[in-house]
């Protein structure tokens, strides 16, 4: 795999659960590694283990203040820009703190890459970009109206991106993450993902909740092909690599009922108990896609990029850590 070496670089919301792997990836092939993170979302236990190594800086603030973003941007080569309030439901919650953070915290940081003259800019997209548009699969070019304010604030930051390409020269590279999953995602709260979500229900021995009838279906992402994308987007040298948005997934659907089925059946192994367990059927979320598949065709063709697990592989990895950590 293409992985980057003795290089410096900036991972913004590097104590959040993408941004943490990226930052161990990046730690353990030797390069010098800034975290800017404000904690809003962010475990400081997600980055507890790196605070004594010497390649290691962190950088307590927020994206929203200008000069914090300008400080933690000098003198690095690469920006992986992770930092966001994620979740549709927490957007239709508070719109406002989602665009302030999402968007004016996004527009701060393409300033402070600008004006730091760093090489490239790689940024956390979302394929709630896609909206009400009908195709399967999901192909960049080809998108619909947004159904939620999250969505708005991503497809603008890809707007932005795109301007600061043309005008001032600054490489971008978009990476639409498609239902992200593994260690150190969090289950905890309001808006946290469905698959630590349901392996928390099932440790403790209660029903799931499936929003509507399960049919819903989703390109289920394991976090390694996510770190493995976002060192492809920084290295590559395609001339047509940059100041593009690619699609980060495997390129299968899963509905959620099939999840639940191979989540029950790998926790069962822990505890026999857990295969008895069936899910309730809620209400359906409003500003839910029904179904999410993403052509990985461009990511391949510009960034080589080769995802090595699948949903099952992933959760294989994830579950045991899972059961560790959620008990």
């Amino acid at each position: 795999m293409n992985t980057l070496h003795h290089s410096k670089v900036l991972v913004t919301g590097g104590a959040g659960f993408i941004g943490s792997n990226l930052v161990e990836a990046l730690l353990k092939q030797d390069n010098q590694v800034r975290v800017l993170d404000n904690f809003s979302t962010g475990k400081r236990e997600n980055i507890r283990e790196f605070l004594t190594n010497p390649h290691f800086e962190l950088l307590e603030g927020d994206i929203r203040n200008l000069e914090t973003c300008q400080a933690a941007a000098q003198e690095v080569d690469f920006v992986f820009h992770q930092a966001a309030l994620g979740s549709v439901p927490r957007s239709i919650n508070d719109p406002i703190t989602s665009n302030e953070v999402n968007v004016n915290g996004f527009l701060n940081m393409l300033v402070a890459a600008r004006d730091q003259k760093v090489k490239r800019f790689i940024y956390a997209a979302s394929s709630s970009t896609y909206g009400d548009h009908p195709d399967l699969p999901k192909v960049e070019d080809r998108i619909g109206k947004p159904l939620s304010p999250y969505a708005i604030t991503k497809y603008v930051n890809e707007l932005y991106a795109d301007v600061f390409s043309k005008l001032y020269g600054l490489e971008t590279i978009g990476l639409r993450y498609f239902n992200v999953f593994g260690p150190k995602q969090d289950p905890y709260g309001a808006y946290a993902a469905v698959i630590p979500k349901f392996v928390k229900a099932l440790i403790r021995h209660e029903a799931p909740v499936i929003n509507g009838d399960g049919l819903h279906s989703r390109d289920f992402t394991f976090v390694e092909n996510v770190v493995s994308i976002n060192q492809l987007a920084a290295l590559s040298n395609h001339p047509e690599a940059t100041n593009k948005v690619y699609n980060v997934a495997f390129g299968e659907n899963t509905s959620l009922l099939e999840l639940y089925a191979i989540l029950r059946e790998l926790l069962s192994q822990f505890d026999p108990d857990i295969a008895a367990i069936e899910p309730i059927h809620g209400p359906e979320r409003p500003g839910d896609v029904r179904h999410s598949l993403a052509s990985i065709d461009r990511a391949a063709n510009l960034l080589q990029y080769n995802p090595q697990f699948d949903l099952r592989k992933g959760l294989e990895l994830a579950v045991p850590w899972y059961w560790e950590n959620l008990q």
